[in-house]
């Protein structure tokens, strides 16, 4: 599997183009440390809401386990997409952008990278859990997810993939 995907590029999986004057590339991470930094840092106040503490084990044990991708832009890093996967489906594990970088595409691009993962994987299905009163509810629906069961102040989303 190659490293890094520019989107458009011809041998990365098909992504719609919206805006030419962003080309996200899609890159295998490796900066762990930023991973953590992002994904805590936007995540704080649904934790804090929700009662939770960071679990650091839990992140080192996922990040062995989950496909971790930056979404870099203009030379820089604007991002985080991790995806996992079972004989069910491909599942969004985290989807974190920068706050500079949010309500510009990259996180509908991120998710239409994802769906090209997973169909190229023979996926049918395309999964994820999202708090419920996280503004990216509205992004997952315009995307085609679809609530299937919500649980304690989570939803449970899922797409097909055709």
């Amino acid at each position: 599997m190659r490293e890094e995907y520019e989107i458009g590029a011809s041998d990365a999986p098909h992504v719609d183009i919206r805006h030419d004057r962003m080309n996200p590339i899609f890159r295998r991470a490796k900066d762990k440390g930023y991973v953590e930094r992002l994904t805590r840092t936007n995540m704080a106040p649904y934790y804090e809401k929700a009662g939770l503490v960071w679990d650091r084990a839990l992140f080192e044990k996922n990040w062995q386990e989950f496909e971790s991708y930056e979404v870099a832009i203009n030379g820089g890093v604007a991002g985080v997409l991790r995806l996992s996967h079972d004989d069910v489906a491909y599942y969004i594990r985290d989807l974190q952008i920068e706050p500079s970088w949010q309500h510009q595409g990259l996180g509908t691009r991120a998710i239409n990278f994802a769906i090209e993962i997973a169909r190229n994987a023979g996926a049918q299905r395309l999964r994820l859990r999202v708090f419920c009163e996280n503004p990216a509810v509205a992004l997952y629906e315009r995307m085609g997810f679809q609530v299937c069961k919500t649980a304690e102040d989570t939803h449970y989303m899922e797409r097909e993939l055709p």
